[in-house]
């Protein structure tokens, strides 16, 4: 099954209401009252493209370990997954997928980070809960994910919700803003050029991992 019917099923079963699920119709008005209005806002169109150059960033991984995407550029292009949290079940999907691909992804001489705003306790759960053999950086404040032009303010209606359903983000994510980065998968050139973007401001969507490697196979050393 391919990762978009995976996460259509699974949302399909969560409208459903039923176990384990159980949620309340007015959940599902209120999340897409909330993506709408993302989308309406165009903020998408405005995140990093294709053909622009990425900034770079030294974050820390789940064990407290510094990465640097200028180390790892030197090594061959670089796939960027940005990821909201454990806690976020269309985003653990996506990295197990992406997981799945890895071995195709290191065959064309690429490394694989994933992205997120919440605290190394956090990525670390991540990591373990869906068997990833790659790291789960943490940004702080989300700042990596602003220079990408991806971040954004949860409206207050949605707050609302999360603290209803016990998605305490200042807990997760260590500061009170309340933000989260859009859904987002890159691949930077070795000269910082991205040469791959998918933005998508519907978490529920999610473009496959094999869409990467027609792009990567450009880099494949001889």
């Amino acid at each position: 099954m391919s990762l978009q019917a995976t996460l259509d099923a699974f949302k399909a079963d969560f409208r459903s209401g039923k176990p384990p699920y159980n949620a309340a119709p007015e959940i599902h008005a209120i999340t897409e009252r909330a993506t709408a209005e993302l989308i309406a806002s165009g903020q998408a169109t405005r995140a990093a493209k294709a053909c622009d150059i990425a900034h770079t960033f030294s974050l820390r991984d789940g064990h407290g370990n510094w990465v640097s995407s200028s180390e790892l550029l030197k090594k061959g292009p670089l796939v960027v997954s940005f990821y909201r949290g454990v806690w976020c079940p269309y985003c653990n999907f996506e990295l197990q997928a992406l997981e799945a691909a890895l071995p195709m992804i290191r065959e064309f001489g690429a490394n694989l980070v994933a992205i997120s705003p919440q605290l190394a306790a956090s990525n670390q759960k991540s990591v373990r809960v869906n068997h990833l053999s790659f790291p789960i950086l943490h940004d702080p404040q989300n700042l990596v994910a602003a220079s990408f032009g991806l971040r954004y303010a949860l409206p207050s209606y949605l707050v609302d919700l999360y603290k209803s359903r016990k998605i305490d983000l200042p807990a997760f994510n260590g500061d009170d803003s309340w933000t989260l980065p859009m859904p987002s998968r890159y691949v930077i050139a070795p000269d910082r050029t991205i040469v791959y973007a998918e933005v998508n401001p519907d978490y529920t969507k999610r473009p496959e991992p094999e869409d990467l490697l027609p792009v990567l196979k450009q880099y494949r050393n001889p």
